[in-house]
This record gives C-alpha cells, structure tokens and sequence, in this order.
C-alpha cells in the first residue's frame, strides 16, 4: 500500500503530521475538477492540505445508499452529505422511476425536517428531479415524516422523499426514499434504485431544471388532510380526555405540526409543552442527543410533569417518526417505558376496541420485528389473531400490510426502537397519530382508576412478564467499522453455549437464512430476507440478538428475559429478580 506525507512548514523545519492512501487522495483530487462548484473544491484542497484524518474519513468509501437510502456527516467527500452525493442518489432514483413509468405520470412528494441544511437539500433534491422532468411536490416548511408518507399517497405520487438525520447528532443529514405506498422501499425496487444510483456520474446530474413549473409547493391543504386521518385513526372515545394531564416536546424537531393539532381537533385541553424545545434549531441546544429514548432528553418535558402535575410525557424525534412515554409507575414517579412496554399497551388498547367494537374476527395481524420483545406473540395468542414479524424496520411492516391488503386487516404494530403505527394509512413509524392513541390510553385507563403503568402489569399476567435490555455500542471510522464486523464474526462462530446458566437451543442466523437447532442439530430455513443479525435463544426463554445499526456507527445487542406473572402485586419482586439476570448476562456478553 502506499502512502504519501502531509506536510506543514514552520521557520526551521518540515513537521510530517500523518499519512494517507494514495487510492484516498487520488479520489480526493477529483473533486478538484470542475465538475465541482468552488467552495467544494476549496473545502476539499484544505483537507489535502491541512486535515489527513478528515480527508481519510471524507474518502475512504462511498457513502453508502442502502435500502432505506443514505445517512452521514455534512461536508465535501464521497462519504459525505452533500449536494453531489445527494445529487447522485436523486439522479439514480430519478432514473429508476422513469425505467418503470412514463414521466408524465410520475410526480415525488419531498419533506425535510429542522436539521441544518434539511431545506437546502431538498431544494437540491426538487431541481434533480425536475430536471428529469419529473412532477415535484415540495412541502413549503418542515414536515414530520410521516406526514410525507401519508402525502405519497393521499397525492398519488409513485416515490417520495425525506431529507432527515432522525436522532442522529447535528452533524448528519440524510435521504430516506419511499415508493407510491407511502412505505420505504423493499425489493425489488430497493436493488433497482441502488443500482442506478452506483452507476450515476456527477457530470449526469441535472442539477438545475429547464421548467422550475414542475416545482408545486405544498402545505396546509395536505396538514389538514393529515390531521384528519390521525384523528379518524386514532380516536375511540373521549372517555377521560378533561381530565388528562399530557406534556409534549418535539425535542426542537418537526412533530409538533401535526402533534398539536391533531390532539387538539381530538379534544384534549390539558396539553403543555415545553417552550424552549419546541423551538426548532437542528443543533438540538437543550439535550446531548434529540433521542426520546433516552431519558435525559426528556428531563425538561419530566421536569414541567411534576410541576403541572400531568399524568404522561411524551417526546418525539427530530424528524417526528419515533415516540417517547413517560407515565407514573406505582410509586408515583415518572419513569420512561421502553419501545417495548409501550407499544404493549398501545397494542392491547387497539385490540381490546377492536373486540369492542365486533371488529375482530381472527384474520387480522399486528406487526413486529426480529428484535422486538417476543411478548406480542402471546398477546396476539391471547386475542386470537396473528402477530406477523420481519426484519427491522417499518417498510417490513408496511410490506406485510402489501402482502395482506384483501386478505387480512392490519391493527398496529411497532419495534422496540421506540416507533409504532396505527392502521395502514401511514406507512412508517407515526409519532403523531400514536401520541393520540397514548394519550388516550391512559385518559381512558384513569377513567376506569387504573392508569397506563398499571394495565402494562396487567398485560404480563396475561402474557407473561417479558423484560428487556439494550446496548448499543459506537464505534466510529474506519477503525469502528472493522471492529464491529469482527464483533458480528466472532458472535457467529463462537456463540455462547449458555446465558446465566441456560443452554441455548436455537440459534437464528439471518445472514444466512439458517436456524439451527442446537439439540438435534435440524437446521430450517428462515423464510425472511437476509440481514446481518444472528439471534439466539435458551431454554428458559431468554433471546440475546446481536445486530449492527444500518444508520449509526453502533452495534446493537438486545436481551430478553421473560418469566410468568400470577399477579400484579408480584411485579417488583419479580422485576428485581429479572434485571439481575440481565446484569449476569450482560457481564458474561463482555461487552
């Protein structure tokens, strides 16, 4: 391999501060032509010069358009957001939409979110596309993404596009592509676009349109389109609404466009929000991380609880698809539920007004994911429907709902990530109708003197108590990566034969499409698309599942625990006892 030497002057000597590929900066000094704007190649030759680690970083691979699309740091280089990595991923998806319609029945709806440069960029993304003559409609302001996903359809589009980081930190941005479902992309389209978009060059991209009259921008008629069917598929009752206290917070993200009114035309009135974060600012100034899974994210929104009294917290993402809930537990202290324990409940009250209603005759499913808790496999037995389950990531979900329409009525479903989603007429994860549905959860629990902690209790007697852990572990760069591929090797061909003491008897390996069990040694085929995630389960129901982020620098481990529950007054007891076996399990991880 060879390397050349970054050099800086001073009055006596020459300091050699690092070295880099030759392959890295032979793919730097291409962006020195002009086929790039000026600031760019100005901002590419300072790393030349100056920045070795950065410009490593910058060059060292594509960025990476998988199948949801594309997500990385800003700035110039091939492993980077930009208006040329951008430019090419809108070009190649431009091309594959007109490789399957005629462009004057092709039209894209773009949404972007309050990140830095989300308006930017979609402005970018809207001119590539019009340039190849095909329809746009941009929204006028941000939008929370499922907002995009419902307008895909309620517009007729055959693709759609959001500029967003989700919860990454402020330095990223990204591109998430949908198709004319409203959901992200799955075969065979996901291949076809990524395809295209490998083979774009930049001299290519059609960067500025010869009728910018393809360009129509959007916004109230469709919020009000939307927020209808949030409230249509949202709301049961009012039973409780007066009397329900709720504390809101988009984190300084998108959500509150639709969060808020949609709770409004509901009937909720005793809404409070959090005033310094429902400014938008894409630095996020007021958390280390806008995550509602984290607990610190939602300590002012907990904070303004205790002082108003409220019975619920809930916080949204940046880009306003993943739900955050805080409820009072048993001691009346505010305590943030995990993905799964929310959308437990969230689940149980959808099927419980189904069965209410006369609505469930047994062909309907709820949706979950590899890595979600196995407790709504025995919720769904427990209302005698199908929990269907596929890999991570709601355009899974959305594509059983593709799979099913005709045949099977889809109810709600989630992952333990903190997303859910009410009926079919938003394809991906949907903070906006789910605050709704939460909030009316609980109102109508404390109308009945229970509350939201307490019919979560009251589910694990029914299902068993299913108790979960999740560590996600970063590892940045190059460095990172590799290190995260040889956690993923070494997990697979030395597997742990025991977890506290409990044999594993099945092992599911996902990136080959085997499960083995271990006892007999039958191997089965798993009749899910391949992805990098090897799973596997003991006797006494524990499930560990190691999988590295799509999105994020991390590698994911997430462990289940689960045990019966005969009473609801058995349930500290028994969690204590849980959550030392996950501690042992952690401790013999290693990790």
């Amino acid at each position: 391999m060879f390397f050349y030497h970054i050099k800086k002057k001073s009055t006596n000597t020459i300091k050699y501060i690092t070295t880099v590929d030759l392959e890295i900066l032979e793919k730097a000094k291409l962006w020195l032509s002009n086929s790039y704007d000026a600031d760019t190649r100005a901002e590419v030759q300072d790393m030349i010069d100056n920045n070795p680690e950065v410009l490593t970083e910058a060059f060292y691979k594509d960025l990476e358009f998988g199948t949801g699309g594309m997500r990385g740091i800003m700035g110039a280089g091939i492993n980077r957001m930009n208006k040329y990595t951008l430019g090419a991923a809108t070009q190649g998806l431009a091309n594959y939409l007109l490789s399957q319609f005629k462009a004057e029945e092709t039209s894209v709806a773009i949404a972007y979110d309050v990140r830095n440069n989300s308006d930017v960029f979609s402005k970018i993304v809207a001119k590539v596309l019009a340039g190849n003559g095909i329809k746009v409609y941009l929204f006028d302001y941000f939008r929370p993404t499922p907002e995009l996903s419902f307008a895909v359809r309620h517009l007729g589009c055959k693709a759609g596009i959001v500029l967003t980081a989700s919860h990454n930190p402020p330095e990223y941005n990204g591109f998430k592509a949908y198709w004319a479902d409203g959901s992200q992309v799955v075969p065979p389209h996901d291949k076809g676009i990524i395809d295209e978009v490998k083979a774009v060059k930049v001299e290519e991209i059609k960067f500025e349109p010869k009728d910018e009259s393809l360009i129509e921008i959007i916004g109230e008629e469709i919020d009000k389109a939307f927020v209808d069917a949030c409230v249509e598929n949202g709301q049961y009752t009012t039973e409780g609404y007066d009397d329900y206290k709720l504390v809101f917070t988009p984190i300084h993200g998108t959500s509150h466009v639709g969060v808020i009114p949609t709770l409004e035309k509901a009937g909720f009135k005793n809404v409070y929000t959090v005033a310094e974060q429902m400014i938008p600012d894409g630095m996020f100034p007021t958390v280390k991380s806008p995550n509602p899974e984290e607990p610190e994210a939602l300590a002012m929104a907990t904070a303004l609880a205790e002082e108003k009294g409220a019975d619920m917290v809930i916080g949204t993402d940046p880009d306003g698809d993943r739900i955050g809930i805080a409820v009072r537990d048993n001691e009346n202290k505010m305590k943030l539920l995990n993905g799964n324990q929310a959308n437990t409940v969230l689940t149980a009250y959808l099927l419980d007004r189904w069965k209410e209603k006369g609505k469930l005759t047994g062909t309907e499913f709820i949706g979950s994911t590899i890595v979600t808790s196995d407790i709504f496999f025995e919720l769904a037995k427990v209302y005698g429907i199908e929990c269907k389950v596929g890999l991570t990531g709601f355009k899974w979900i959305a594509n059983m709902i593709r799979e099913a329409e005709g045949k099977q009525a889809f109810i709600g479903g989630g992952e333990e990530s903190f997303g859910f989603m009410v009926g079919d007429f938003v394809r991906d994860k949907d903070s906006v109708t789910s605050t709704l549905l939460a909030a009316e959860a609980g109102a109508y629990a404390k109308s009945q003197g229970s509350s939201f902690y307490k019919e979560l209790l009251k589910i694990y007697t029914k299902t068993g108590y299913f108790k979960e852990h999740l560590i996600a572990l970063v590892k940045k760069g190059i460095s990172g990566a590799d290190e995260i591929k040889q956690m993923m090797v070494d997990f697979e061909q030395n597997p742990p034969a025991t977890f506290d003491g409990s044999k594993v008897i099945r092992v599911d390996n996902y990136g080959n499409s085997i499960s083995t069990n271990i006892v007999t040694g039958e191997k089965t085929k798993i009749d899910i698309p391949q992805s990098n995630v090897i799973i596997l389960y003991t006797e006494d129901g524990t499930k560990v599942a190691a999988r590295p982020s799509g999105t994020e620098p991390k590698i994911k481990f997430y462990i289940s625990v689960r045990t019966n529950l005969d009473s609801v007054e058995e349930f500290d007891a028994k969690e204590k006892v849980q959550s030392e076996k996950i501690q042992r399990i952690v401790k013999e991880l290693g990790v």
